[in-house]
């Protein structure tokens, strides 16, 4: 038998943090096992991983001498959660037997099957990318935060399974949409850029949302015809963009109001919660009825069982009653922390409006169920 080839030493949380940055787009299942695997290239100075589904591709890079150079593909989720079970801190050895990794490690030994390097497929470049758009990754994902949870997971309507990007002159705007709800946030820039409107799909735009909650480098956004390339620190994002128009979504938001409210965020996210324990398992209704001095919420079952909450209101217009989707506002009453929300409403199948009177950069549309 041959005689293993040292390959590098390191201790278990230098690599676990590479490693674990990357391996949230790898497939659990796929039709090619090489999707399964991480490619983990050493040049002597720096260890690089890699992971992709052919659509996205994670890169990251940290300073770990190797003994020599190597290229080589290895099951990427289990060789995390060996990582994980390993003593914090322990030191460990990567080995090469013939088509085999030996990993060593506080007396524990494990070997895993490889694949050659040469088949891992890498994405090429866009050569037509513009220049980067430097980001605070802290403010980036706290827009994130407040705009995600809108797209769709699985629409016919490719757009809306998407995270638009739109940059308009001093801005850049971050939209999301079901089609049946819209939540949008302003991201301001240093300086003008020229207009462009893309498409990121749900899993980019996920998979960058989790690396931003784990850098504190300044995001290098490079914006290109087919593809997004996003620089954190040592780590890489490089994903396709979703080939599809999206609509004018800016044009749906309503110019005025027959109501207008300023409500505490904190106690109408508490009376939805307990109204929502009887509500309709299947259409999830919420019915909003605003009278002079009160707003009603009201849910009721297929069980003919009904809960109802009331918040004093300074109010005096004319009543007005609509509902919407009771998780549609769960959702936005959450990923907001001010005190007090702002929502206009209309009569008929006019959609809720509600903003943050302390973020003027948010902005957040629901439109009300029939019936």
């Amino acid at each position: 038998m041959l005689e293993p080839d040292m390959l590098l030493r390191a201790d278990r949380d230098t690599l676990l943090a590479p490693l674990a940055a990357v391996c949230g787009v790898v497939e659990r299942r796929h039709t090619l096992p090489i999707l399964s695997h991480a490619l983990l290239a050493a040049d002597g100075e720096n260890l690089t991983l890699t992971a992709s589904d052919l659509e996205i591709q994670v890169e990251s890079r940290r300073a770990i001498r190797a003994e020599q150079a190597f290229r080589l593909c290895v099951p990427a989720r289990k060789l995390l959660d060996i990582l994980r079970a390993l003593p914090a801190g322990c030191g460990l050895q990567l080995k090469r037997q013939g088509g085999q990794l030996l990993l060593l490690a506080a007396g524990s030994r494990f070997q895993l099957q490889t694949l050659p390097a040469e088949d891992f497929p890498l994405l090429t470049p866009d050569g037509a990318a513009s220049a980067a758009i430097e980001l605070n990754p802290a403010e980036l994902k706290h827009k994130l935060d407040q705009v995600l949870y809108a797209m769709a997971g699985g629409d016919i309507r490719p757009y809306l399974n998407a995270l638009l990007l739109q940059l308009d002159a001093g801005e850049l705007k971050l939209i999301a949409s079901d089609g049946v709800r819209l939540a949008i946030q302003r991201y301001p820039l240093a300086g003008a850029h020229a207009e462009r409107k893309l498409l990121l799909p749900r899993k980019a735009a996920l998979a960058l949302h989790k690396l931003l909650g784990e850098q504190t480098a300044p995001l290098q956004l490079s914006l290109g015809e087919k593809q997004l390339h996003c620089q954190l620190g040592d780590t890489q994002l490089r994903a396709k963009l979703v080939d599809a128009r999206a609509p004018d979504y800016l044009r749906l938001l309503p110019d005025h109001h027959d109501c207008e409210l300023t409500l505490p965020r904190q106690a109408l996210l508490e009376a939805v919660q307990r109204v929502a324990v009887l509500a309709h398992a299947k259409f999830r209704q919420l019915e909003l009825a605003i009278r002079p001095g009160q707003l009603a919420l009201r849910c009721h079952n297929a069980e003919l069982e009904e809960a109802e909450e009331t918040l004093p209101l300074d109010w005096q217009g004319a009543p007005l009653q609509a509902s919407f989707n009771l998780g549609y506002l769960q959702d936005v009453l959450q990923s907001q922390q001010a005190e007090q929300l702002r929502f206009g409403l209309g009569q008929g199948q006019r959609g809720m409006l509600i903003t943050n009177p302390d973020d003027p950069h948010f902005q957040y549309l629901a439109m009300p169920m029939r019936g």
